[in-house]
C-alpha cells in the first residue's frame, strides 16, 4: 500500500501540472490577442476624440505621434485587466463548447483546479498593471504633458476653442470668447482657481494673443480683480498684461478624470504624502484618495474576472455553448459603467473612497460566488 501511494500522488501532480499547462496555453494567446483589441480601441477613441481634431488645426504630426506612443504605457494599464476577462471568457468558452470541461471534470478533477490556474495568471497580470501604472506611466505621463506644451506652443488653435474653458499648470481656468482671422482672441476670462476654495484672481481683457512659439498670454486693455474670502479685494485697470504660460498642460489625454487622473499617474508614496499634507492643511481629498484606492482595485480586477470568467463557464456549461463575444463585450460596458458612476461618487464625497475604487471588482467577486453556489447545487 505504502509503495502504490506515491505513484498515484505523482501520477496526481503531474496530471494537475499538465492541466494547468494546457489551460494557461488556451488562455493566453487569448490574453494577449484581447490585450491588443482594447489597445486598438483605446487607439481609435483616442484617433476620434483627440488626433483628428487637432490635427485638423494644424498641430504638428510628429509630435501628435509622439503624444499617443507615450500614452500607451497609461492605456496598457487599463486594458490589462479587461484583456484577462476577454480571454478567460471566450477561453471558457471554447473549452465548453468543445465538452472538454464536462470531459475534464467527469475525470475526477475538482473545479477548484479550473480556478487555481486562471487565478495564478491573473494575479501576475495585476502585478504586471500595478508596475506599469508605478513605474512607467508618472514617467511616459511626464514626456507626454511636456509633448502636449510644445503642441500647443507651436500652435495655439490647437487648445483654444471660442466659447470653452481650459486650464494651465498653474490651475487657472481660461475662458476665451472668439478667435479671430489673425489669431487674436477676444473676450478673454481666466480665473485663478483654489482647490475646493472660491477663486483668488479675476482677469478681463478685451483683446489678448497667445504668442506662437512663446511661452505667454498678452492681454489688452483689461481688469483685474483679486479676492479674499470670496469678496472683491482690490481691482485694477491695465492697458497690456503679460501672464507665462511655460507650465500649460492640456486635457488632450486626461479622459475626463480630471484630479483624481492626475493623481493616478502619480507614484504612490508621492501621492501618499500628497493626501496627508493636504490632510494637515484641513483640505479635502476625496479625489486622491480614490485615485490611490483606485491605484490597487483597477489591477487587481483582473483577478476578480478570472475568478468570474470561471465560475461563469462553470455556470453555463450544461448549455455547451459558452459566454460569446457578446456576453464579454457587456460585461466589460458594465464593468467601465459602474466604475465610471463609483469614480465620479468618489472624487465628489458622495460615497468613501474605499467603496468608490473597490466596488466595481467586489461587484464580480460575489458574482463569481453566487455562480459558483448554483453550479454546486446542480
Amino acid at each position: 500500500m505504502i509503495s502504490d501511494s506515491k505513484p498515484k500522488t505523482v501520477r496526481k501532480n503531474s496530471g494537475n501540472r499538465r492541466l494547468d499547462s494546457y489551460l494557461l496555453e488556451e488562455i493566453s494567446p487569448l490574453l494577449i490577442s484581447g490585450l491588443l483589441v482594447v489597445i486598438l480601441l483605446f487607439l481609435l477613441g483616442a484617433l476620434y476624440e483627440i488626433v483628428a481634431p487637432i490635427l485638423a488645426k494644424g498641430a504638428n504630426p510628429l509630435l501628435v505621434l509622439r503624444l499617443m506612443a507615450f500614452s500607451l504605457p497609461e492605456s496598457f494599464g487599463r486594458a490589462f485587466p479587461i484583456a484577462v476577462l476577454f480571454a478567460v471568457s471566450l477561453g471558457f468558452s471554447r473549452l465548453t463548447s468543445d465538452s472538454e470541461i464536462k470531459s475534464i471534470l467527469a475525470g475526477g478533477i475538482s473545479p477548484k483546479r479550473l480556478v487555481l490556474p486562471i487565478l495564478g495568471l491573473s494575479f501576475a497580470v495585476a502585478l504586471i498593471s500595478f508596475l506599469n501604472n508605478e513605474l512607467l506611466v508618472p514617467k511616459a505621463s511626464s514626456v507626454a504633458a511636456q509633448i502636449q506644451r510644445d503642441i500647443v506652443l507651436e500652435n495655439p488653435r490647437v487648445l483654444v476653442q471660442e466659447k470653452a474653458v481650459f486650464k494651465d499648470g498653474q490651475n487657472r481656468a481660461i475662458y476665451i470668447d472668439k478667435i479671430n482671422a489673425d489669431q487674436s482672441i477676444s473676450g478673454i476670462q481666466i480665473t485663478q482657481m483654489a482647490a475646493n476654495a472660491a477663486p483668488k484672481e479675476k482677469i478681463e481683457a478685451q483683446t489678448g494673443k497667445i504668442e506662437r512659439d512663446s511661452a505667454q498670454i498678452t492681454l489688452y486693455n483689461g481688469t483685474r480683480i483679486t479676492f479674499s474670502d470670496a469678496r472683491p479685494g482690490t481691482i485694477s485697470t491695465f492697458k497690456e498684461l503679460h501672464l507665462p504660460v511655460l507650465d500649460l498642460q492640456t486635457s488632450l489625454t486626461d479622459n475626463g478624470g480630471g484630479p483624481s487622473s492626475q493623481a493616478m499617474r502619480t507614484p504612490f508614496t508621492v501621492l501618499l504624502a500628497q493626501i496627508n499634507d493636504s490632510k494637515a492643511r484641513g483640505i479635502s481629498t476625496y479625489a486622491e484618495e480614490t485615485a490611490l484606492n483606485r491605484k490597487f482595485s483597477e489591477p487587481l480586477a483582473a483577478v476578480a474576472f478570472g475568478f468570474f470568467g470561471v465560475m461563469l463557464a462553470l455556470f453555463t456549461l450544461r448549455s455547451s455553448s459558452g459566454v460569446g463575444v457578446v456576453w464579454t463585450v457587456f460585461l466589460t460596458f458594465f464593468y467601465y459603467a459602474t466604475w465610471s458612476t463609483f469614480r465620479v461618487m468618489g472624487q465628489q464625497g458622495a460615497i468613501s473612497p474605499i467603496l468608490a475604487a473597490w466596488t466595481p471588482d467586489l461587484i464580480y467577486v460575489v458574482a463569481g460566488c453566487v455562480l459558483w453556489w448554483l453550479s454546486s447545487r446542480r
